[in-house]
């Protein structure tokens, strides 16, 4: 007798079309990223600034991990993408001291030609959140909750490829880029905030794919991922709706954009852009060898960036001022923020 099988990503099924892996994507989208899980994490955000605590993972039995884990794709490429997860996840220090340094430079500082890697942020609370502590003579004196939480991932990764092939393998992390300060701190913020959303964004969809097509051990791990990103793009796109109150529609259309550059029906001259904004997801589908990916398979993580990304616009539409005010502000904004740039001048596009 046929006995049902869930998981957490619902049903399972071995051998699944389209529609039902469409719908596993739909079930854990639904569970993952519901407005009440948004809210909860949006509004942990002060305590976070006072006290900042990593979440804690569920118990995992890694050797449980085995190749009937993977469904509905071929090992080989399933090992690829996971492959190409935790080199694009291996530097993470380079990420977390980017975005710091991108919160940096403030114009009185810069005018009085005190040139050094970090100066006055524009929002200290945040910038301690994502790049710890830095001492005035530039060494690392406490990690940031971010890195705490994305140092997790590549070990993981590891430990997956490694229990699913029997091989050993040596991340080839990519160079972090270095985001230089230019005469506006809050453009050079925002341009930089477009790719750290980008970024967490499409790790979201990508870890929403990949359980849509593992079980066990496999999916389990990927749920812990799972929960930490879908946390840091909560946190950082909230955070840039507080400090950059119109720019949202930017935000979407640049979403929708990066979409459209690894979809087949993308002209070679977009293929061949040189904009860095536009370039984001290409460069992160090469990493995951998109090219060898299957149609269907195509077809099932682009459906997964337009729903997610539906999702996360429905919550961002509900969200005041007001509300943002309550979660984002901090008493060192406040007080040490003392920028005379004008934000109105930015321009992204």
């Amino acid at each position: 007798m046929y006995q049902q099988k869930i998981d957490l990503a619902g049903e399972v099924c071995f051998r699944p079309n389209f529609w039902q892996t469409k719908g596993r994507i739909n079930y854990l989208i639904n569970e993952y990223l519901n407005l009440d899980e948004l809210r909860d994490l949006m509004e942990e955000l002060p305590d976070q600034f006072r006290d900042p605590q990593p979440r804690q993972w569920s118990k995992i039995t890694w050797q449980d991990i085995n190749p009937d884990d993977v469904i509905g794709i071929e090992l080989n490429i399933f090992l690829s993408i996971i492959k190409g997860a935790l080199d694009t996840e291996a530097p993470i220090r380079g990420y977390t001291q980017a975005s710091r340094q991108a919160r940096a430079f403030p114009c009185a500082f810069r005018r009085r030609g005190v040139a050094r890697q970090y100066l006055e942020p524009i929002h200290p609370s945040m910038a301690k959140f994502v790049g710890g502590s830095v001492s005035a003579d530039g060494k690392m004196t406490a990690l940031g909750l971010w890195e705490k939480e994305e140092r997790q991932h590549t070990p993981a990764l590891i430990k997956i490829y490694q229990q699913l092939s029997h091989d050993k393998i040596i991340p080839q992390p990519k160079t972090a880029k270095v985001y230089q300060a230019r005469e506006n701190p809050y453009q050079d913020l925002y341009k930089h905030g477009l790719h750290r959303v980008a970024t967490e964004y499409s790790a979201v969809c990508l870890y929403i794919w990949l359980m849509s097509h593992t079980t066990g051990t496999t999916q389990q791990v990927l749920g812990e991922l799972l929960q930490d990103e879908v946390n840091h793009l909560t946190k950082f796109l909230g955070m840039g709706m507080w400090l950059y109150p119109d720019g949202t529609e930017q935000l979407i259309k640049y979403l929708l954009n990066q979409i459209h550059t690894i979809l087949p029906v993308s002209s070679e001259s977009d293929a061949k852009s040189k904009s860095t904004l536009k370039s984001t997801f290409q460069r992160m589908m090469s990493v995951l060898n998109w090219q060898s990916w299957s149609i269907l398979s195509q077809g099932e993580l682009i459906y997964t960036f337009i729903w997610t990304l539906k999702q996360m616009y429905h919550w961002s539409s509900q969200l005041t001022p007001e509300y943002l005010q309550s979660c984002c502000a901090s008493p060192e904004f406040f007080g040490n923020n003392n920028l005379e740039c004008d934000r109105s001048e930015i321009i992204i596009f």
